[in-house]
C-alpha cells in the first residue's frame, strides 16, 4: 500500500486524467458487453398480438418466473433463448394467445341460467371468432376482423331481411390480395353462415379500399363491367411489356407512354359448306331385269295330251318378254365447315409514347443559360421499332404508333447548378455504436487489450515516478569536507557515492517492478534503459572527471 501511495503521488494531473479515462473506458466497454450479450440471448416469443393477449401471456410468464422483454408498442414478447420452447408449449397448453377474439371454447362451460338471447349472441361471438382465426392463417393476412349479420326472419315477406357480413384485412408488409384471392374469401364466410351469399359480404383493407366489388345490377350491367376489366386488364399488360422494355433504356421517369385497344367482345359461330360439281362419286346403283311368257302345253286333256310324243296341233304360238332397268345416284364433293370467333380479340390498337428531353447548362456566372438537347432521329427509331416488336405490332390491323419527343415540365423547371461549397462537417459517431456491431470474440480481444495497455501505462507511468525520486535523491547537497581539498577528490568521493546509490536504487527498483508486473499479472518487461544510461555516465566520469563533478556542482545549486 506504501508503493501504491507513492506512485499515486508521484503522478501529475495529466496522468491521472488518463487513467482515469482509460478505467471509465474500460468499465464502460465491458459493461456494454455483458449488457450485449445478455439482451442478444433474447428471442421472439410472439410477435403482433393484442392487447389482451399480450397481457395474458406476460401473466402466464411472470408465473412460470421467467425473465421477459416487452416492445414499446406491446406486441411483441422476447424471452431467453433456453426457455422459448418450454413457453411455447406451456402457452399452447392454456390455450394462448388467442388473436384477441374468442372461439367456440366459449361453449366448453356450461351455463345453465343462459337465456336465448344470451346463447344466440355468444353463437354469433364464436363463429366470427373462428372466422377471424381461419383468415388470418392465410399467408397475405396478418390480422383480420369479421363482423356477421344474421338474417331476420318474419312472415311478412317486406320485413325479410337477408344475412351479411363484412371483412376488414389486415395485409403483411409488400403483400396484395389478388380477385380471385378476394372471391375466395367471400366464398370462405358465405359457406359458413347460414343464408349468406358472397356477393353480401363486404371485404375492405386497413386503408379502407373496398376489395370486393358490389354485385351488378343487371345482366347487361354485368356484362359491360366484364367488357371493360377484361380491356383494362390487356392495356395493363401491354403497358407493363413497354416498361420493363424501355426503363433499362431510358429510365424510369424519361418516358410517359399511354395505350388505346378496342376489342371486339362479340362472340358467334359461322357455319360453311362447299360443293364441288367437278369432283362427284357413285351415291347409290340398282339393277331390275323382267322376263314375261314361254311355251306351254294346251289341248284337250286326256291319253293323247300326255304321250311323250303327242301330235302337232295347229292354232297354238310360244311368245317371250325380257326387261331390264339400272339406276344409279350420284353425289357431288361437299365440305362443311364450322367457325366459332372467340370473344376478346383486338382489332385496333393505338400506342402514344413521348419522351424527355436533357438539359445543359453553358456559361458560367451570369452568362450561364440552359440548352434543350432532345434525343437524335436515330434513338427515336430505335425506341419505335423496340415498342413496336415489344407489342406486336400489326400494320395490316390498323394499328397506330406515336413517338414524340417534348421536355417534361420537371425538366424545364430543373434548377441551375450551384457552385460547390464546403458541406458541414459530418457528426462524430458513436464509437460505441460500431462497437457493439462488432462479433463477440473481437470484443473480448480488444477489451483484453484496453486491459493490458491500461497496465503497461501505470507500469511506465510508476517507473517514470520511481526514476525521477531516484534523480532528485542524487542532486541533493551532500556536506563538503572543511578545508581546501581539491575539488577532483570531492568530485570523485561523490562520484563513488551516486554509484553506490544507483546501483542500490536500481536493485530495489527492479525487485519493485517485478513485483509489481506479478501483482497486475501483465508478463514482465525486459528492458535495459537504466542500465545503459548508468554504464555511460560512469564511462563519462571516468573520462572526464573534473567535468562531470562541475556539472553535478552547478545541478545541486540550482537545487
Amino acid at each position: 500500500m506504501d508503493q501504491l501511495k507513492k506512485i499515486i503521488k508521484s503522478l501529475s494531473p495529466r496522468q491521472m486524467a488518463i487513467i482515469a479515462f482509460a478505467l471509465l473506458l474500460s468499465g464502460g466497454l465491458i459493461y456494454s458487453l455483458v449488457h450485449w450479450r445478455k439482451e442478444a440471448n433474447f428471442k421472439t416469443l410472439y410477435t403482433g398480438l393484442a392487447a389482451e393477449d399480450s397481457a395474458a401471456v406476460i401473466q402466464k410468464i411472470k408465473e412460470s418466473g421467467a425473465d421477459f422483454r416487452l416492445s414499446e408498442s406491446g406486441d411483441v414478447i422476447s424471452v431467453p433463448a433456453e426457455k422459448l420452447a418450454e413457453l411455447r408449449l406451456q402457452l399452447a397448453g392454456a390455450g394462448l394467445p388467442r388473436t384477441g377474439r374468442i372461439g367456440f371454447e366459449i361453449f366448453d362451460k356450461t351455463n345453465l341460467g343462459a337465456t336465448d338471447f344470451v346463447e344466440h349472441v355468444n353463437y354469433g361471438r364464436a363463429l366470427e371468432g373462428e372466422l377471424e382465426r381461419t383468415v388470418s392463417s392465410l399467408s397475405e393476412v396478418e390480422q383480420a376482423r369479421v363482423h356477421i349479420t344474421f338474417p331476420k326472419d318474419s312472415v311478412f315477406t317486406e320485413s325479410r331481411q337477408p344475412a351479411k357480413a363484412s371483412v376488414m384485412v389486415k395485409l403483411r408488409p409488400g403483400a396484395h390480395l389478388l380477385p380471385r384471392n378476394v372471391v375466395a374469401v367471400a366464398n370462405l364466410v358465405s359457406s359458413a353462415v347460414e343464408g349468406l351469399t358472397p356477393d353480401s359480404v363486404s371485404i375492405l383493407d386497413m386503408q379502407g379500399n373496398l376489395l370486393s366489388k358490389p354485385a351488378a345490377s343487371s345482366q347487361e350491367d354485368a356484362a359491360s363491367e366484364a367488357a371493360l376489366d377484361y380491356r383494362q386488364k390487356v392495356e395493363h399488360e401491354l403497358l407493363q411489356k413497354i416498361s420493363s422494355t424501355l426503363d433499362p433504356l431510358l429510365g424510369r421517369d424519361k418516358y410517359r407512354a399511354s395505350m388505346s385497344v378496342d376489342i371486339d367482345l362479340t362472340s358467334g359461330e359461322q357455319s360453311e359448306e362447299t360443293v364441288d360439281p367437278s369432283k362427284s362419286v357413285m351415291l347409290q346403283s340398282q339393277k331390275t331385269e323382267e322376263v314375261v311368257g314361254g311355251a306351254g302345253s294346251g289341248g284337250i286333256p286326256g291319253t293323247a295330251s300326255n304321250l311323250p310324243r303327242p301330235a302337232p296341233r295347229v292354232g297354238l304360238n310360244g311368245t317371250t318378254t325380257t326387261r331390264r332397268t339400272e339406276n344409279i345416284t350420284w353425289q357431288p364433293s361437299r365440305v362443311a365447315r364450322t367457325t366459332k370467333f372467340p370473344q376478346g380479340a383486338i382489332r385496333r390498337m393505338s400506342v402514344a409514347l413521348v419522351m424527355d428531353q436533357n438539359v445543359k447548362w453553358e456559361g458560367t456566372g451570369k452568362n450561364l443559360h440552359r440548352v434543350i438537347v432532345p434525343p437524335s432521329a436515330e434513338t427515336l427509331k430505335s425506341v419505335k421499332e423496340v415498342v413496336t416488336a415489344a407489342i406486336g405490332f400489326d400494320e395490316d390491323r390498323g394499328d397506330v404508333i406515336t413517338v414524340e419527343t417534348l421536355p417534361f415540365e420537371e425538366t424545364l423547371n430543373q434548377a441551375a447548378p450551384e457552385a460547390p461549397s464546403p458541406g458541414p462537417a459530418p457528426a462524430a459517431k458513436n464509437p460505441l455504436e460500431n462497437l457493439m456491431k462488432l462479433p463477440m470474440p473481437v470484443l473480448i480481444g480488444a477489451a483484453a487489450g484496453v486491459l493490458i495497455v491500461f497496465a503497461g501505462l501505470i507500469f511506465l507511468v510508476a517507473r517514470k515516478g520511481r526514476k525521477n525520486t531516484l534523480v532528485q535523491m542524487a542532486h541533493e547537497p551532500a556536506a563538503l569536507p572543511a578545508g581546501g581539498e581539491k575539488p577532483a577528490l570531492q568530485a570523485v568521493d561523490m562520484e563513488a557515492q551516486i554509484e553506490a546509490q544507483l546501483a542500490e536504487r536500481e536493485e530495489e527498483q527492479r525487485k519493485a517492478d517485478l513485483a509489481t508486473l506479478a501483482a497486475i499479472k501483465v508478463p514482465p518487461v525486459k528492458t535495459k534503459k537504466a542500465e545503459v544510461l548508468a554504464k555511460q555516465i560512469r564511462e563519462t566520469t571516468k573520462k572526464d572527471s573534473i567535468s562531470s563533478a562541475n556539472i553535478l556542482q552547478s545541478w545541486i545549486h540550482e537545487r
